[in-house]
């Protein structure tokens, strides 16, 4: 068996479906219609990964994800419906390790699984981290995994550092999107640039004076992105 996968949504025939296929994928899956339900089996059996759905009666998605995180520990997929959700999970960075929207491909899910499970089997940075990174008045403590600009802290969740961090390594040299998404998320991302898009824009938006007008993260327009030093007053 490849792992066990806890699937969470209300739409009876979809949790069917998916445990079919994932089944027949070698995985071995619980379901539940609710988060309070699958919160609880969670408790009784650790599962390798959750697929949960937003839209949930009761608790919704975004809820259980903090009870998800903090009382089992273990990664945890978003399925969405609609992108307008997409763009507040990845807003709010919440920390899921991964979203999908339906309707899916079989294929692709299982790729987004494969990739969850690796990166929560081997938890690897996208680089070697062993010295903290200044550019500007920004520092990147990689081992503490901490953030401060100007002396000030910067919280961050996991993933957003990590394209900072990748950013920083590179400081000053233009990375295109597509490296940028392998970099910092795999090879199964490539040529899915919405999710760096949010959180280029959430890094922004915790890093730059004006947001609208980086002076920090700069897009080079048909190119990709650089990190760039500034030193404020």
């Amino acid at each position: 068996m490849s792992g066990h996968i806890l699937i969470v949504d209300d739409d009876a025939l979809l949790r069917r479906s998916l445990a079919f296929n994932l089944e027949q994928a070698g995985y071995r899956c619980s379901t539940a219609a609710t988060a309070e339900d699958a919160l609880a089996m969670a408790q009784r059996e650790r599962p390798d990964l959750v697929l949960l759905d937003i839209s949930l009666p009761g608790m919704d998605g975004l809820e259980a994800l903090r009870h998800f995180q903090d009382e089992v520990g273990t990664a945890v997929i978003f399925l969405t419906a609609r992108r307008r959700e997409l763009d507040e999970i990845l807003g709010l960075e919440l920390g899921a390790d991964d979203y999908i929207t339906k309707p899916f491909s079989t294929d692709l899910l299982l790729a987004r699984i494969k990739a969850v499970l690796r990166r929560a089997a081997h938890v690897a940075p996208p680089a070697p981290k062993d010295d903290t990174l200044r550019v500007g008045d920004l520092c990147i403590d990689p081992l503490a995994h901490t953030v401060t600009l100007g002396g000030q802290p910067i919280e961050l969740a996991p993933r957003t550092f990590d394209l900072l961090y990748v950013l920083a390594l590179n400081a000053g040299r233009v990375l295109p999107a597509e490296e940028l998404l392998a970099r910092v998320w795999g090879a199964e991302y490539e040529g899915e640039p919405q999710v760096l898009y949010v959180h280029i824009r959430w890094l922004r938006e915790r890093l730059e004076e004006d947001p609208s007008n980086p002076r920090r993260i700069v897009t080079v327009r048909g190119v990709g992105y650089k990190l760039v030093p500034v030193e404020e007053d």
